[in-house]
């Protein structure tokens, strides 16, 4: 047992290590360095990316936000934050902090000023994503940071770096500050520099990680009481970045539940016969403010019926949520008209939709009986060539019939054949005609009667 759990490790070691293709530590901290540094071409080149992924942002389109994340120099001066931590050189940190300072600025005013004389100032779904981070997008940031300083780390490099730049999204959320700014809603510019600070900060931790990892050359040694302060400043600054994002997870996953639950709710408990719901509006607060807003026309729902309603709310957990019924289009002042237009023509296409398959499945299966009771026997020439087989035979019919077995509870189709003859026939003879019907016709079985 001992010798197998050697042999896994020594597998497992081989696999997992790095040091066969790993760049030297020196070669890889001045690669790393010089991406810091934020001057001419870095500069130009991050302008424009601000440009291209702010278009995109503003015409919805995940390509050009893509390629502007590509375009990105971004990550340079986040990575050497977290280098600089991880091999106490001081000097680098403060660089890359006014670096990363000098390019955050850059970012957000020429954003704003792209937005500012934007004539499409409508908050698109592209742009609204990077207002609400949660856990997943510190996951994300902090996973890609691995990867990054892993792929940057080799002697191939490899593609790891503009990947990484992709997953955690630097680039839009810059923008979308912005944008915020342009339109002056608070909102929007603080989680999307949100966002962008849980990239940055858990980017900088695995670059941090890897680097002690691999026992990258610390640029000065602290005694232990300093080394020990460093430590409890990452610790807090992960912290404070992270404990907010799970606030955030939790009420989207919420807001998620709920809204699932209402529309069941909606769905099974609320159709009538004589009434439509032609509007509904589903409300979410984390302060147990919930509401769900029915806008009903046609036969008026009793108030007895609606306390019903009410209580069953708490077989979907909607024992706390607010159920508000109006109905009567003089009642509809509080629904937008035109989504209320939207919501008719959209049940009116569902019903219409519902109806169609339904009678598309109906056609179906009277098709299929159909040709389940179709008779394509050639009655004339089976007529005629078993009279020859046996000349008592002078009539002969045949029909497909259903049959239904009544223990088995199931139908069945058989083809049932009618003979009449001038005289009796035997067992024999029955016996040779059932066989020679089945061989001409191609069944396994047939009802024969005689008469």
């Amino acid at each position: 047992m001992k010798k197998i759990y050697i042999l896994i490790l020594i597998f497992l070691k081989e696999r997992f290590n790095l040091s066969h293709e790993q760049e030297d530590n020196i070669q890889t901290i001045k690669a790393i360095e010089k991406g810091v540094d934020f001057r001419g071409i870095n500069l130009w080149t991050l302008i424009f990316a601000i440009f291209v992924a702010s278009i995109g942002l503003n015409v919805n389109s995940t390509a050009v936000i893509i390629g502007a994340m590509l375009i990105s120099p971004l990550m340079g001066p986040i990575m050497g934050l977290g280098l600089s931590v991880g091999i106490y050189d001081f000097a680098l940190f403060q660089k890359s902090i006014k670096n990363l300072s000098i390019a955050v600025v850059i970012s957000v005013i020429t954003s704003a000023i792209y937005f500012s004389i934007s004539p499409l100032n409508e908050a698109q779904s592209e742009l609204l994503a990077r207002t609400t981070p949660t856990i997943y997008d510190v996951l994300i940031a902090f996973f890609g940071g691995l990867a990054g300083i892993v792929s940057g780390a080799t002697k191939e490099k490899g593609n790891a770096i503009p990947g990484v730049a992709i997953a955690t999204a630097l680039m839009p959320p810059l923008c979308t500050a912005g944008f915020g700014i342009a339109t002056g809603n608070i909102y929007y510019f603080l989680g999307a520099f949100y966002l962008f600070f849980i990239n940055a900060v858990m980017i900088s931790l695995s670059t941090f990680l890897i680097v002690r990892f691999l026992k990258f050359p610390y640029k000065q040694f602290l005694d232990a009481a300093r080394a020990k302060v460093v430590r409890r400043y990452i610790y807090i600054i992960v912290t404070i970045t992270v404990l907010p994002s799970i606030y955030f997870a939790y009420l989207i996953i919420q807001q998620t539940i709920f809204k699932s639950n209402s529309l069941n709710f909606i769905k099974n408990e609320m159709s009538f016969d004589r009434t439509q719901i032609i509007d509904k509006t589903i409300s979410y607060s984390s302060v147990d403010s919930n509401s769900i807003e029915v806008l009903l026309t046609g036969e008026t729902i009793e108030n007895e019926q609606i306390e019903k309603l009410i209580q069953k709310m708490n077989n979907y957990s909607l024992g706390k949520t607010k159920l508000v019924i109006k109905q009567g289009i003089e009642n509809a002042s509080s629904f937008d008209i035109n989504q209320i237009k939207s919501g008719i023509i959209e049940e009116i296409y569902y019903k219409n939709e519902q109806a169609i398959l339904d009678k598309d499945e109906k056609i179906k299966f009277l098709e299929s009986q159909i040709l389940l009771l179709k008779n394509d026997v050639p009655i004339q020439s089976i007529g005629e060539e078993i009279n020859t087989i046996n000349p008592k035979i002078s009539k002969i019919s045949a029909n497909k019939a259903m049959f239904y077995d009544i223990s088995k509870k199931s139908n069945d189709t058989t083809l049932v054949v009618c003979l009449t003859a001038n005289s009796r026939l035997n067992k024999n003879e029955q016996s040779k005609l059932y066989k020679w019907l089945c061989l001409r016709l191609n069944v396994d079985k047939i009802k024969l009667i005689t008469e």
